[in-house]
């Protein structure tokens, strides 16, 4: 099923209900088609319409002339045993890197610490004061430089390309560019019309010179966890303010505020955050180390989601 507006292809396995006003739905549909194959397809068809937009839709009539490259057998047929054998691979090769994942980042067993207990703890109980910050007070803020769409070749490099898009952590392809137009990573990230905020590990470049690019003032404490809290709360802050026809910029960003968990001493209180997060992060692997080798979440950089498990493919 391709929705015309986003472009969101999913496979869906049973009978559905289309819920009103998404009639630019197109549903595609085959025999031949399951869940592993559909997410060879999904792919495939979500390359073939990436240049596509909410003003240009993915309509029927769009669809139907749209060319997608199929592999085939050698009677010319759609090779769908390939097809299957090739995701189930790429599935099988995804579980060991998340077994690697767990065990490098000690979570395959994942007990929380009694700090991270506390930090759980604390929160659900309302036991952590928060207070108002203002923005400029807590980060330095830049506007990110201009890289337009049109003047990139995507997958031309090891450089994520960032944009405001809310899938695969606004990074939509990898490219090669000018370096002295990239960002420094370790940050954070707004989308400056759309509000869609990231917390950027790496060194990026970005799309649109309306992105703010926030570097937290006390450099030591810009670990991951904390940022990732950092998201969260800046999110939750300045959502309610803005919108795409009243969309975030370097002026407005002044005199806004973020609300932060504090000490006794009303001083922002970041081992909280480190503890909270890696608490949760601890939490979110727990269905899978319970059901390990069954159900899990699979995700690529076209942002498919698809339920599978690790099998012996041909």
């Amino acid at each position: 099923m391709v929705h015309s507006n986003n472009q969101n292809t999913v496979y869906l396995e049973t009978p559905f209900y289309l819920k009103d006003g998404h009639g630019a739905t197109s549903v595609l549909q085959s025999n031949s088609l399951n869940e592993i194959s559909a997410l060879y397809f999904i792919t495939t068809i979500k390359k073939a319409i990436s240049n596509l937009s909410y003003q240009e839709k993915a309509t029927k009539i769009v669809l139907k002339n749209t060319f997608i490259s199929l592999p085939t057998n050698k009677t010319g047929e759609l090779d769908f045993e390939y097809m299957e054998n090739y995701i189930q691979k790429n599935i099988n090769e995804n579980l060991e890197k998340m077994n690697y994942f767990l065990k490098k980042n000690n979570l395959l067993y994942a007990t929380l610490s009694s700090s991270e207990k506390k930090a759980i703890e604390d929160f659900t109980r309302k036991k952590i004061k928060f207070i108002d910050f203002k923005i400029i007070d807590v980060f330095n803020i830049y506007n990110s430089h201009n890289i337009l769409k049109t003047d990139v070749v995507f997958d031309s490099g090891a450089t994520p390309y960032v944009t405001a898009s809310e899938i695969n952590n606004s990074v939509v392809s990898y490219i090669n560019y000018d370096e002295s137009l990239i960002e420094e990573g370790n940050s954070i990230m707004i989308g400056g019309k759309s509000l869609v905020i990231t917390y950027q590990s790496k060194d990026f470049y970005s799309n649109d010179s309306h992105n703010l690019i926030l570097y937290l003032n006390e450099k030591e404490r810009r670990t991951e966890n904390i940022q990732l809290f950092l998201v969260s709360s800046l999110y939750r802050s300045l959502k309610p303010k803005y919108s795409w026809g009243d969309s975030i910029s370097f002026t407005k960003i002044q005199k806004d505020t973020v609300f932060l968990p504090v000490t006794d001493a009303n001083e922002i209180d970041y081992e909280f955050m480190e503890n909270y997060i890696s608490a949760q992060k601890k939490l979110a692997v727990l269905p899978i180390l319970d059901n390990q080798n069954s159900e899990y979440q699979y995700s690529t950089d076209y942002g498919l989601m698809e339920v599978a498990e690790k099998k012996e493919y041909k």
